[in-house]
């Protein structure tokens, strides 16, 4: 992940514990796939399923977002990060989702691509958390 985020704020043996307790206090809202070898996790995916406010055609209605598709180093370019993906979007449907966004990095665009995402014009975004310029 640091190629993403640069050097790390927080140690390891920090950063675990309390991934672990967000996990958990997040299961109703989220849903992880991990992907592993010989005991060792090479991989992740999160959806994150949010309720969305009904319409007259619709009253319930949820929505998905991907998020923190990750494949260690070692094992990329091998379909992996695309398992990953379909897995995702398979719970996506057998939750009913309407639809299913991802915020990508510029390596991985290709990839949910070729999994059926597509660029939408009406998919907005403004940056509100620390460090936004302006």
């Amino acid at each position: 992940m640091q190629e993403l985020y640069g050097t790390h704020d927080i140690k390891l043996d920090e950063f675990v514990p309390r991934f672990v307790t967000c996990a958990r206090e997040t299961e109703s809202s989220h849903r992880c796939m991990v992907m592993v070898r010989d005991d060792v996790v090479i991989g992740m995916a999160w959806l994150a399923i949010t309720q969305r406010v009904p319409h007259p055609r619709a009253f319930e209605r949820m929505s998905g977002d991907v998020q923190c598709t990750y494949v260690v180093p070692e094992e990329r370019d091998r379909g992996l990060g695309g398992e990953l993906i379909e897995a995702v979007l398979a719970w996506a449907r057998d939750f009913g989702l309407e639809r299913v966004t991802v915020h990508s990095s510029d390596r991985a665009v290709s990839a949910y691509s070729r999994h059926g995402f597509e660029v939408s014009p009406r998919l907005l975004q403004v940056e509100v958390g620390q460090g936004r310029a302006g």
